[in-house]
C-alpha cells in the first residue's frame, strides 16, 4: 500500500501538471473568445442598413404629428 501512494504522488504520475493544464485551458478560452468576437464582427458587417439612411424609422416616415385631417369618404 505504501508503494502505491509513492507512485501516485510521484513526479512520474500519468496525470498532467496542474499549471500546464491551466495554461492550456486559458489558451482554449482565449481562442474561443477570439472566434466569438470574429463571428460578432462578421454579423455586424453583414447586417443590411435601414432604408432611409437618415436614421428615420421607415414605418413612421412621413407621419406629421398633431391633429389629423378629417377622413374623406
Amino acid at each position: 500500500m505504501g508503494r502505491v501512494r509513492a507512485i501516485v504522488g510521484s513526479r512520474f504520475s500519468p496525470r498532467m501538471n496542474p499549471s500546464i493544464s491551466k495554461r492550456q485551458k486559458e489558451r482554449e478560452r482565449q481562442e474561443h473568445q477570439r472566434a466569438k468576437a470574429e463571428r460578432r464582427k462578421q454579423r455586424r458587417e453583414e447586417k443590411t442598413p435601414r432604408v432611409g439612411g437618415s436614421g428615420e424609422d421607415p414605418d413612421i416616415a412621413g407621419i406629421v404629428p398633431g391633429p389629423q385631417a378629417p377622413l374623406e369618404e
